[in-house]
C-alpha cells in the first residue's frame, strides 16, 4: 500500500538554503557513494551470488534487486535536483515543484535470510538512506508552515537557523 505525500509545499527559499548547506553535501557524497557501491555490486559479485541460488531464493534475489535499484534512483533523482539547484542549472521554483518529491513507498517484507547479506545490507542501508532523505523532505515542506515572520534574511527568516534546526533533527552535528 502507498502513502500519499502529504500536500505541504517545499517553498524554494528552503530547499535553496538547504542545497547549499554542507550537510546536503554530505548526504549527497554519502548517497551518490551508495548508489555506486550498489552499482558494482550487482554489476559484478552479486551477479555470481545470484547464480549460486536455488529457484525460489533467486526471484527474491531479482525482485529485491529491482526495488533496491528503484529506491536507489529515487535517492539519485533527489539528490540531483539539490545538486542541479546548488550549481544554479535549475531554478528554486523548479527543483522546490512536487514532481521532485519523495513518496513513501509499499513496505513490502522480502524474508533476506536466503539472500546474500551482502545485497541484504545494501538494502537495509538504502531503505535508512531513503527514509533519512523523506524526513528532510518533509521537514523542508513543513518548515514554511512552520516559520516565524521574517527577520530581514529573505522571505522565510534565517537561513541559517533552519539548517541548524535540520541538523538537529536528524542528530547531525554542525
Amino acid at each position: 500500500m502507498t502513502h500519499a505525500t502529504p500536500s505541504i509545499a517545499i517553498t524554494p527559499s528552503n530547499v535553496g538554503a538547504f542545497a547549499r548547506s554542507d550537510l546536503f553535501t554530505r548526504l549527497f557524497d554519502e548517497g551518490m557513494a551508495l548508489v555506486d557501491e550498489t552499482a558494482r555490486y550487482l554489476d559484478g559479485d552479486g551477479r555470481e551470488d545470484a547464480r549460486a541460488l536455488d529457484r525460489g531464493p533467486a526471484l527474491a534475489y531479482a525482485t529485491l534487486s529491482m526495488r533496491l535499484t528503484t529506491k536507489l534512483m529515487q535517492i539519485a533523482s533527489w539528490l540531483l535536483v539539490l545538486r542541479a539547484l546548488r550549481e544554479g542549472k535549475m531554478s528554486e521554483d523548479e527543483a522546490a515543484a512536487s514532481k521532485h518529491r519523495l513518496q513513501r513507498t509499499r513496505a513490502d517484507v522480502i524474508d533476506t535470510a536466503c539472500l546474500p547479506a551482502r545485497l541484504a545490507d545494501l538494502n537495509a542501508r538504502a531503505t535508512a538512506t531513503y527514509d533519512r532523505l523523506l524526513r528532510i523532505d518533509y521537514a523542508l515542506a513543513a518548515q514554511q508552515e512552520d516559520a516565524a515572520p521574517s527577520n530581514g534574511d529573505g522571505p522565510n527568516g534565517d537561513a541559517s537557523a533552519r539548517i541548524d534546526a535540520l541538523r538537529k533533527a536528524f542528530g547531525e552535528s554542525a
